[in-house]
């Protein structure tokens, strides 16, 4: 029902971006290269039916022998490493963004273009002062304005997979108008515990804008078989005007939307129910009923 790749691929960009490599293209063999301005190592990285094949590019010597201390590289060549999932990926990007600016730096010290071999006279302050990490330091400000164009940006990757998943149309209504549509999680962002489960295609449902505000609120949740329950905080008036009925329910539910939809539901039972979480379980009807 979906493209694991390309659900993938969704993931490889956006750890990609906040382990030192910025700028992404893909090629029609589905195929990613990434690469960034601060340094000029490039990585490709090809998806395989277990793992990924990573192949790096970079004009210093230094590094691929440095990378082949954790990672050994393929027997055949020694620009290419396996690795086995995304955890992984995210590591071996962070090490070698790293490196590359260290190297960089180091080269800059040395007045020599890594490229042409002829002298530079001038070395920027972006090269020269990194912090720990490698990356350029950040005062606390600069420091917020990065988490939130981050988390920016992996909003926007998540809603262009949510459209693709659900084939551009509401979860429940089945509404295809783009302007109306919101990329709902039912775990939310600020409570996922990594990025897999920010981005996770089945954390999350894509809805129309006045179903979206509800489930963000845990006013409305679904059950395991997707079928729409609501909150007893919304009077019957209210429901008929943002147009919700007992027949509306998700268009599918995979087994994968399960501990997703399950934690949605006990915050959904918690907020809606005076007694402690565990007596609402048994008694969800209640909670929903008119």
């Amino acid at each position: 029902m979906h493209d694991g790749y390309a659900m993938d691929n969704v993931l490889i960009i956006h750890i990609a971006a906040n382990n030192g490599f910025e700028n992404t293209s893909t090629t029609g063999n589905g195929s990613i290269t990434l690469s960034s301005a601060r340094h000029e190592t490039s990585v490709t990285v090809n998806q395989w039916l277990t793992g990924m094949g990573v192949i790096v590019q970079s004009p210093y010597p230094e590094l691929l022998p440095t990378l082949s201390r954790n990672v050994p590289p393929w027997p055949s060549r020694n620009d290419q490493f396996y690795l086995t999932d995304l955890d992984q990926l995210a590591s071996f990007l962070k090490q070698t963004a790293q490196l590359s600016l260290e190297l960089r730096k180091q080269s800059a010290s040395n007045n020599t273009d890594p490229f042409s071999g002829e002298d530079t006279h001038s070395v920027s302050k972006t090269d020269t002062d990194l912090s720990p990490d490698g990356f350029p330091p950040a005062s606390p400000q600069e420091t917020e304005i990065e988490r939130l164009r981050r988390e920016r940006i992996g909003q926007d990757i998540y809603r262009r997979a949510l459209m693709a998943y659900w084939h551009g149309a509401c979860a429940v209504t089945g509404i295809t108008l783009p302007e109306v549509l919101r990329a709902s999680h039912a775990k939310p962002w600020a409570e996922c515990t990594n990025d897999a489960e920010r981005l996770d295609v089945f954390n999350g449902f894509l809805l129309v804008a006045n179903l979206d505000v509800l489930f963000d609120r845990f006013l409305i949740s679904f059950d395991e078989g997707g079928n729409l329950l609501t909150s007893s905080r919304l009077p019957a008036e209210d429901m008929q005007a943002l147009g919700l009925h007992p027949e509306m329910k998700l268009r599918w539910v995979e087994k994968e939307h399960l501990p997703y939809l399950h934690w949605h539901r006990q915050r959904f039972l918690a907020v809606n129910c005076c007694a402690p979480t565990s007596e609402c379980q048994t008694d969800t009807h209640d909670i929903t009923s008119r």
